[in-house]
This record gives structure tokens, sequence and C-alpha cells, in this order.
């Protein structure tokens, strides 16, 4: 009986240890969220389950092109995934589609985008410790374009978005 018992209580403190270390690094390291619109179509299509760093900005800033994973700038149950597209202090313009910054004539690449996108919107200026985003479905995306508080805080971007572990293991640079 006592082999029993000790062999049940190295199971229970084997199972403890695993549970508080997939806690811990669920909630310093990683972040994960399933996609659950077209907003990111085709570079991440919906059903996807995703996987982001939650430690890829406390030494480096976000960057443009950086797909994030954020908690978006009014209630809502669940993260996002969106592309920053401005950056802060930097005024965003689009054209017929096409974005501008800081009133370049040159419209930023975007060959990562599905289909060629329409409508004018802006001049947004994003603050300082802000961040515009936008869905690379930018035809069917609910992003800083549409939202009345236009710009992602720094303080709720949750992680960098680096892997994509459902429905097929990818990889984002």
């Amino acid at each position: 009986m006592k082999k029993i018992a000790r062999e049940l209580f190295w199971w229970i403190k084997t199972l403890a240890i695993a549970l508080v270390c997939a806690i811990l690094i669920n909630n310093t390291l990683i972040a994960h969220a399933q996609v659950i619109s077209g907003s990111m179509e085709s570079t991440i299509m919906t059903g996807s389950r995703v996987m982001g760093s939650r430690i890829s900005y406390v030494l480096n800033q976000p960057e443009r092109f950086d797909i994030i994973l954020f908690d978006p700038p009014y209630d809502a149950p669940m993260l996002y995934v969106k592309r920053i597209i401005g950056l802060p202090n930097e005024t965003v313009v689009i054209i017929d589609g096409n974005v501008y910054i800081d009133g370049s004539n040159i419209p930023l690449d975007d060959s990562f985008i599905n289909e060629p996108a329409r409508g004018n919107y802006g001049p947004f200026f994003v603050p300082n410790g802000s961040y515009f985003v936008m869905g690379d479905n930018r035809n069917r995306s609910s992003d800083s374009r549409h939202w009345a508080n236009s710009f992602v805080p720094h303080e709720n971007i949750v992680g960098r978005l680096y892997f994509e572990y459902f429905p097929t293991p990818h990889l984002f640079d």
C-alpha cells in the first residue's frame, strides 16, 4: 500500500509541476489565438490557430509590417491579429486603397494583400506609443480605418505572431 501511495504522490507532484510550468509559459512567454474572421486572408486563413511571442517587444519596438496579437482598443473577449502599418508619430493616408506614410508619393509595398484595396481614408496621425493596424484582406477587415479609437496602444500588444500551428504549420518571419 505504501508503494502505491508513493507512486500516486509522484504522479500528482509531476502533474502539478507540469501544470504550473504550462501556466507560467502561457502567461509570460507565449500567446495564442484562434483567427475567427477573414481579415488576414490569405496570409492567415479563418479558423487558423496561431502562436506569438510575448517577449518580442521587451527589448525591441514593433516594426512596420509585423503581424501582432493584441487586445483591441474596444471591449472584445479575444485577441486580434493584424499587421502594423503606421508607427508612432506618423501620418497615414489611404488613397484609392494605396497607403502613404508622412506625405510620401510612393505607396507602401502591399504585395502581401490578396486583392487590390479600395477606398480613401485618413489622414490618421498615429499618437506616440500607439500603432495603426490593418488586416491583409483590406476590403474585408475591421481595423484602424474603421474603429472609433483608430490606434492600438503599445500596452495592448500581447506579442508578435510567429507561428501558425493549425491547420497547417507555418512560420511567419
